[in-house]
């Protein structure tokens, strides 16, 4: 089973939120999930992110890939 470090989608119409989760790369995007380790809010000028650096950092130690777009949110904010 691999393991992915992913967007779940999360708010209303043309309103996005996202969660930073862990979850299998078969599970459907907003379906389920392993862990919530964060938030993504693209909305405001400054787009807020909160990210548990210490649970990120355990997941990548067991393997779990972050895909591009977390990637390059974690590169920015953490």
């Amino acid at each position: 089973m691999a393991v992915k470090i992913r967007l779940a989608r999360g708010g209303r119409k043309k309103r996005p939120f996202y969660r930073i989760v862990v979850a299998s790369s078969e599970a459907p995007r907003d379906g389920r999930f392993i862990e919530r380790i964060g938030t993504y809010n693209p909305l405001p000028q400054v787009a807020e992110v909160q990210l548990d650096k210490e649970r990120l950092q355990y997941w990548i130690g067991q393997g779990a890939k972050p895909t591009d777009t977390v990637a390059n949110i974690i590169k920015k904010h953490g």
